[in-house]
Parts: structure tokens; sequence; C-alpha cells
């Protein structure tokens, strides 16, 4: 049965209402900002979206385009993964720095115990000198 003007009116305000709710960014779980997910929320198949509603699926397209050229991420999913690729470059610029930080300190370590054991190996050199003085004369008792 073919469809009233009057309902493919209202069809297409349903598709319009849908449009400018993705655009807005209110998407359905698991849904995106595209056809198929405008679709599902005005209640229509692609398929009629494609043959019937030409022409409100461009205009879609076109808003998508313009918002997405002029900087506005419609779709939160984007946003997210913007958010985590740059908290990834920060974490691996931090990961760096430890990286050398750790670096320094081993290196730092290895020189502290080569000190520490000269200067055991000297404490104990200057022990056995003091054992067995071959400077020292012993003083007459009183």
């Amino acid at each position: 049965m073919p469809l009233t003007d009057q309902q493919r009116h209202q069809i297409e305000d349903r598709i319009r209402a849908a449009a400018d709710q993705l655009l807005r960014g209110e998407l359905p779980p698991g849904g995106r900002c595209d056809i198929k997910t405008l679709a599902r929320v005005a209640g229509i198949s692609r398929a009629a979206l494609y043959r019937t509603y030409p022409h409100v699926k461009e205009a879609f397209e076109q808003r998508l385009a313009q918002a997405r050229a002029a900087g506005e991420i419609t779709d939160p999913r984007d946003a997210q993964i913007t958010g985590l690729k740059s908290e990834i470059q920060a974490l691996a610029q931090r990961l760096a720095a430890r990286d050398t930080t750790i670096a320094e300190l081993t290196e730092f370590q290895a020189q502290a115990l080569s000190r520490l054991a000269a200067q055991h190996d000297e404490l104990q050199g200057l022990r056995a000198e003091a054992a067995h003085p071959s400077n020292l004369r012993p003083l007459p008792a009183r």
C-alpha cells in the first residue's frame, strides 16, 4: 500500500529529527553518526532511506561533512579516541623520562658501589697497618 503525502511528510520529519539528534552527539548505544544509525533511529529501513528519501539522506551527509570540517566532533567515540591518543602520547613521554632516570640512577648506583668497595679496601688496609705498626715503639713503663 503506497504512503500518503502526510505519511511521507511525517517520516521525513522523523528522519530530520533523528539527524538533529545524531548531529548533537546523542547517539544510541552501539550507534554512530552515520546513515545506518540514522535509519534505525528514524524507524525506517536503510533501503527506504536510500530509495524514497535520498534528499534527506544527502542533507544529513552534507551537515555531517560540514560539522566534521568545522572541527565539531559529532561522534563521542571519535573524541574519546582523540583523547586516548593524546593520553598515550603523554604516557609515552613520561615513560621515556622515567627510563632516562632509571638509567642515570643505575649508573649512579654502579659508581657508588665501586667507590664503597674502594673505601672498604682502603679501610681494611689501614686496619691491617694499625694492627702491625712498623714505626711505633713501646714507651717505657713508669
